[in-house]
């Protein structure tokens, strides 16, 4: 299984590993290696050194603490102490570093380096002008938040695949069905 990003930023997008929040949690980040995966596939890094137990417990500590302040900044309410103060952290140690090889940029990373590099995309989302641009998935099953970057501001869905196409799906034969409801009686 690929991981996912459709929310226009990576801290946005290491939030949404925990798909589901609220039925049917779907954890994607269950072992070491899918969260080595997640850094390469997110285009954090072009190489991570192997993450271990320990990385992954951090790595999921911080997206909780990225997701409690996304989602207290959209209500409008105060940020919680302890997931600010953790974000921070892990921001004040060394990202990523590219480098410029004879085919172009590279970046080898430890997983320290990685996550500091997604929880400064946290820190500059949340303190930059994207902030109003911020948006949760109109599904009421999915829990992604988003960059709403679409011409007129007017997105809905983290995607048209996934919660897109079920919303309008399920809308569609709703109506169906309640023309023939209407059409019988």
């Amino acid at each position: 299984m690929k991981h996912v990003f459709l929310c226009g930023n990576p801290a946005l997008d290491l939030a949404c590993t925990l798909r589901a929040r609220r039925t049917e949690r779907v954890e994607t980040l269950d072992v070491p290696d899918r969260l080595d995966a997640w850094y390469l596939e997110s285009g954090i890094a072009d190489a991570v050194s192997p993450s271990r137990e320990a990385d992954l417990a951090q790595a999921v500590a911080v997206r909780e603490a990225i997701y409690a302040l996304v989602t207290a900044r959209l209500a409008g309410d105060g940020y919680d102490d302890e997931a600010l103060a953790l974000v921070n952290e892990v921001a004040r140690k060394p990202p990523v570093a590219p480098q410029l090889t004879a085919k172009g940029r590279w970046v080898e990373a430890t997983p320290a380096q990685a996550l500091s590099t997604v929880a400064r995309h946290a820190v500059e989302l949340l303190s930059g002008p994207e902030v109003p641009l911020m948006k949760e998935c109109a599904n009421p099953e999915c829990t992604k938040i988003f960059i709403d970057r679409s011409r007129g501001g007017r997105r809905e869905w983290c995607g048209m695949e996934s919660c897109g196409n079920k919303i309008k799906a399920a809308a569609y034969r709703a109506r169906k069905k309640e023309a023939q409801a209407t059409a019988t009686v």
